[in-house]
């Protein structure tokens, strides 16, 4: 590997539209674009040498090397994420390539994106716009490191959520009323086991209109929130995109009239289709519609809401009504006679079809300064924009404090507002590893407030796989149990082995204070939280290899189970370190591993990591709540007679720098 000056460089294409990504203001550079070829179609190409690795594009399927497939970026509503899904959740255009030159490129551009990672041609990489009107961000640097902290430094600080965000979470689609809620925090106190909130999916609302209580399921939400806050229980409730159409109901009334909804091509408010039926969606590439969005959040906050997930912001589309209408009128031709294996696929496509349709994004336009933009064409701006909306406005509303928002679409640049969960994943085995190969180049993009649904959203889980994911998301700073209405409950309390999973919960928040710094410090230094083992460890080839292991923060390495049955796992050290293995805060051993490769057995109820050689990490006792974690109060888990830098803060003031104290330990 080459190590190149530090640089960066700016390199304007066609007539790009401002994405607002980065924040740095610079002058397009004068000499051509290095490393890539281009041609007349505005195809980017780089050669691949047979050992270069690809690293970023953030919230994406497969590997942490992204060689051998192609990936688009195009925020998608997609459930399934198999090995063959090209797009996700979010689009994270940047790209670090690591070989005999290692360099970082950010391709900022709104619409759709392909990056073809040696799939068609093994030995090349093809990126392409959908119109060539993009700039192209070029960085370079003595390492991979330092290539992200440049890229990290021009896209601004990364979002800094209050410490008890950071507490365990438990969710459901299909908690619908008060009691619902009630009786969860009773089992969990019952059962001992510490959590710091509990989300409100879809059924709170009436009707499933954004800014709206359903009364007879929740007759008084501030008194409610009140009780649950008495317990150190933060409610989140959920703010899909999409405003139902419906007379007499006010966010839908004052968006027609102020014209702060997305237009059709005639000029009307375009209609789509999500949970309320029939909706519109706000405008939110227009300034005036993203602040009078954002201020209905006090709707909640004044309710004593002092946290939000924003959903469906792709945004998602079922149908629109006139594919609605011509797919109905498709079907009826198809069924009017003896259905044969043709029409059969066609009538199951169509239904399909109708879903996230790439063909409805060209439906629909914005308003920006006057002049009408086709949404396709600034697609993956629109959840950032949601999200964007709600923290500037809670900025004003509780200018003090720091407010929990997180979010399911994004694009580089919302991670300043929010973090993201990584989508609706499965009850798959295989879905824990893909979290944890989406870490680091979430991390790269800036998102450091992120993890997934624990257990799985989808599909029934089971208890096996439920222990082995908190021991993988007990280290992620975003720490949520959810699942799918209909699907197995899986609050920790309704497996036969509660006590081991209450272990678990225990171990995270005396972990909290280690975590907790070193979210700080990765945020307030543009750093990553999570790192392959090669970037600390250039030179080691097998490091490079690894896929199933990370860094995380300086002190820790984290080597998951992620298969059924299993009882162990090979783990690859690049130098010695102490491993852990922890069945609770109070029963574990350690042993000083070298350097190698290591078979590590772990039973179903043993938490096993390692700490890296010499060095130590701060250790807190289990607590109820964040509110009851003493994070002063430490004790060191480690080598012996080894220091470590704690930042701590108070943990909810907005400006955080105020309250920041750094000690050594």
């Amino acid at each position: 590997m080459k190590g190149c000056a530090v640089m960066i460089q700016k390199y304007v294409f066609g007539t790009p539209f401002p994405t607002d990504a980065v924040v740095m203001n610079m002058e397009p550079a004068k000499d051509s674009l290095p490393f890539f070829t281009v041609d007349e179609q505005g195809r980017f190409t780089y050669t691949l040498a047979e050992d270069d690795i690809v690293y970023g594009l953030g919230e994406q399927i497969r590997g942490i090397n992204k060689r051998g497939w192609q990936y688009v970026s195009w925020n998608y509503d997609n459930p399934n994420h198999h090995e063959d899904a090209r797009s996700l959740y979010g689009a994270h255009n940047f790209i670090l390539i690591r070989g005999a030159v290692t360099f970082g490129a950010f391709f900022d551009y709104a619409g759709k994106m392909t990056f073809d990672i040696g799939y068609t041609n093994r030995s090349q990489m093809t990126i392409q716009a959908a119109k060539n009107d993009l700039v192209v961000y070029i960085i370079t640097g003595e390492t991979e490191k330092d290539i992200v902290k440049q890229f990290r430094q021009i896209i601004g600080r990364s979002y800094i959520p209050p410490l008890w965000a950071f507490g365990y979470g438990q969710s459901r689609w299909g908690y619908k009323t008060e009691q619902d809620i009630r009786t969860v925090a009773e089992k969990y106190k019952a059962a001992g086991i510490p959590i710091d909130s509990i989300y409100l999916d879809i059924d709170y609302m009436e009707r499933y209109k954004d800014f709206t209580v359903d009364t007879e399921r929740f007759p008084n939400l501030k008194k409610f929130s009140e009780e649950m806050q008495a317990q150190g229980i933060h409610l989140v409730p959920i703010i899909d995109a999409g405003v139902k159409i419906e007379k007499d109901y006010d966010v839908y009334e004052e968006g027609v009239e102020k014209n702060y909804f997305c237009k059709n091509a005639e000029g009307g408010d375009f209609v789509g289709a999500v949970w309320p039926g029939r909706v519109h969606f706000p405008d939110f590439l227009q300034p005036e519609a993203r602040a009078w969005f954002g201020k209905k959040y006090s709707v909640l906050t004044e309710q004593g809401i002092d946290g939000f997930w924003n959903d469906m912001n792709e945004p998602a589309i079922f149908y629109t009504e006139d594919r609605l209408a011509d797919t109905c009128a498709e079907i009826e031709k198809l069924t009017s006679g003896n259905m044969g294996i043709n029409e059969y696929f066609a009538f199951t496509g169509m239904v399909a079809g109708l879903n996230g349709n790439i063909g409805d994004y060209d439906k629909f336009y914005h308003n920006v300064d006057g002049k009408m933009v086709k949404h396709s064409e600034v697609h993956n701006l629109y959840g950032m924009n949601m999200t964007r909306s709600a923290f500037e406005a809670l900025q004003k509303i509780s200018p003090d404090k720091r407010t929990l928002f997180f979010s399911r679409s994004s694009y580089i640049g919302a991670h300043r507002y929010g973090g993201i969960w990584q989508g609706d994943n499965k009850s798959w085995w295989s879905h824990i590893l893909q979290s944890m190969q989406q870490l680091p180049a979430l991390n790269m993009a800036g998102f450091l407030f992120t993890g997934c649904d624990t257990g799985g959203f989808g599909c029934d889980t089971t208890e096996d796989l439920v222990l082995r994911w908190l021991q993988y998301s007990l280290f992620t700073p975003l720490f949520r149990n959810h699942a799918a209405d209909g699907t197995r409950e899986q609050e920790l309390y309704q497996f036969e082995n509660v006590q081991a999973t209450g272990e678990m919960i225990r171990i995270r928040y005396s972990l909290i204070p280690y975590l907790y710094s070193e979210f700080l410090k990765a945020a307030l230094h543009d750093e990553m939280m999570f790192k392959p083992l090669v970037f600390d460890f250039p030179k080691d080839d097998m490091a490079k290899q690894v896929e199933d292991q990370l860094l995380l923060g300086n002190e820790l390495m984290i080597a998951p189970i992620y298969k059924q049955n299993a009882q162990g796992r090979y783990v690859y050290l690049p130098e010695e370190m102490m491993l852990v293995r922890m069945r609770s805060c109070e029963d574990y051993e350690t042993e000083v591993l070298p350097k190698g490769h290591h078979y590590v057995a772990a039973a179903l109820d043993e938490l096993v990591f390692f700490i890296r050689n010499q060095k130590a990490i701060p250790f807190a006792k289990a607590a109820e709540n964040t509110a009851e974690l003493d994070m002063h109060a430490l004790t060191m888990l480690g080598y012996p007679d080894y220091s470590y830098e704690l930042y701590v803060d108070d943990g909810i003031s907005s400006d955080m720098e105020k309250s920041l104290k750094v000690s050594m330990l």
